[in-house]
C-alpha cells in the first residue's frame, strides 16, 4: 500500500456492509478520490471504487462524496459501505402469493407493500424472486436476467398492487417487447398532498426527463439542463376525488389516477412531487412540513407507513394466446382506512 495510508477500521455492518474508514494521508494531496480509494484497497478494483462513489456508498467526513475526480486535500476521513456479495443464485422461500391468474407462461399476483420484487444489498432474501421460485420451481432460473427470474417489470417495495411474471422464455420475450413498445396499460391510484399546482388543470399530462439525484442516488430527479442525462418521461394524470377542509374549504389531499406512458424508476412519485402534490407517507420525495402534519392529523390506524401507491390495473396482450387481458387489484387495508380517515375530515 502506498502513502502509508491509514486504514482506521474495518468491519461487517448489522445491514451487511463491509466498512472502511481511511485517513488521507498529506502525500495524497491532489491525487483523485477513485485511484487514492483503489490504492488503500487493492481488494476492490477502481471500476468497483468508482460504482460504490457514483452510488453514494463514499463519505467524506459526515458529506457524501459523489464525485470520483475529487481531489484529495489530505487529512480527510473516508468512510465506505461496500454491499457484500450476493449468493450465488436466489433461493426458494415459502412466502404466500396472491395469486390473479396463472398458467403456463405467466403469473399475475396481487403484490402487498413491503415485499422487494428481487434481491439487492442488504435484502437478500424474502423477495418476490424467492416466493416464485418456492411457487414455481427452480426451473424459473432460466427465464430473464440473473438475480431477477421471472421478473419483467418492477413495483417499488413500498408500492402495492397487480403484477405480472413470466414462466416461460417465450412469455419473457412477448411482455418484454409490449413494455418496450408501450402496449401495456397501467393504471396506478395514488392519495397525494394537496391538489396540482395549477387549479385549472386538475387533470393532464406531465412529460420530464428523469435522471439520478447527484446527490442523493437512490433518489431520482426532473433534470432540465441538457448537459445532464436523463431519460424521458410521461404520465397522464386524473383526480378522482379532493378532500377539502370543512372549515378552510382549502384541498389538503387528492386521490389521483395515473396512467404510464413509460416505466422509469419512481416515475409517479417524482412526477407527483414535481406538480405539487407529492404522495402521502413518501419519505424520500413527500416528507415536507405540510405531508407530515397531515399525516399528524389523521387517526392512528390511516397513519400509512409507506407511499400512498397502488398499482391499480395492468392490461396486456397474453404472449400465447393473443387475447387482451386486464387485471385490478383492490386497495389494501392500509389505503382503505386512509381513505376513510381523509373523506371523514371533510365532513
Amino acid at each position: 500500500m502506498s502513502k502509508d495510508i491509514e486504514i482506521i477500521e474495518d468491519e461487517v455492518s448489522d445491514s451487511g456492509f463491509e466498512t472502511h474508514d481511511i485517513i488521507a494521508p498529506e502525500a495524497a494531496i491532489g491525487e483523485r478520490l477513485d485511484k487514492f480509494l483503489a490504492d488503500a484497497l487493492p481488494m476492490l478494483s477502481r471500476s468497483r471504487i468508482k460504482i460504490l462513489v457514483e452510488k453514494g456508498l463514499v463519505y467524506n467526513g459526515e458529506n457524501r462524496q459523489t464525485n470520483v475526480s475529487y481531489k484529495i486535500k489530505g487529512g480527510e476521513v473516508f468512510h465506505l459501505n461496500v454491499p457484500a456479495p450476493p449468493p450465488a443464485e436466489p433461493e426458494p422461500e415459502n412466502i404466500p402469493l396472491n395469486i390473479l391468474f396463472e398458467d403456463d407462461h405467466i403469473l399475475v399476483i396481487d403484490k402487498p407493500a413491503g415485499l422487494s420484487c428481487h434481491p439487492a444489498p442488504g435484502n437478500w432474501t424474502g423477495t418476490l424472486v424467492n416466493a416464485i421460485l418456492f411457487h414455481c420451481g427452480k426451473e424459473l432460473l432460466q427465464i430473464g436476467a440473473m438475480g431477477r427470474p421471472g421478473i419483467v417489470h418492477r413495483l417499488d417495495k413500498g408500492t402495492s398492487g397487480v403484477m405480472v411474471v413470466c414462466k416461460s422464455a417465450f412469455a419473457m420475450s412477448s411482455l418484454g417487447h409490449q413494455f418496450q413498445n408501450r402496449t401495456i396499460d397501467r393504471l396506478y391510484h395514488a392519495f397525494v398532498v394537496g391538489a396540482p399546482r395549477n387549479p385549472w388543470f386538475r387533470d393532464g399530462r406531465v412529460e420530464t426527463r428523469i435522471a439520478r439525484d447527484s446527490v442523493d442516488r437512490k433518489r431520482m430527479t426532473v433534470v432540465k439542463d441538457d448537459a445532464v442525462a436523463g431519460r424521458n418521461c410521461a404520465t397522464n394524470y386524473r383526480t378522482l376525488e379532493m378532500f377539502e377542509d370543512k372549515k378552510t374549504k382549502k384541498i389538503f389531499a387528492s386521490l389521483m389516477e395515473c396512467k404510464l406512458e413509460t416505466g422509469r424508476t419512481h416515475q409517479v412519485r417524482v412526477h407527483m412531487k414535481h406538480i405539487g402534490c407529492p404522495l402521502i407517507g413518501d419519505l424520500v420525495y413527500g416528507d415536507n412540513n405540510i405531508g407530515r402534519a397531515l399525516l399528524r392529523s389523521l387517526p392512528e390506524a390511516a397513519q400509512i407507513t409507506r407511499q400512498a401507491l397502488h398499482a391499480k390495473t395492468l392490461a396486456f396482450t397474453h404472449p400465447k394466446t393473443s387475447e387482451r387481458m386486464s387485471f385490478e387489484s383492490e386497495y389494501p387495508a392500509d389505503m382503505i382506512e386512509l381513505e376513510k380517515a381523509l373523506q371523514t375530515l371533510t365532513h
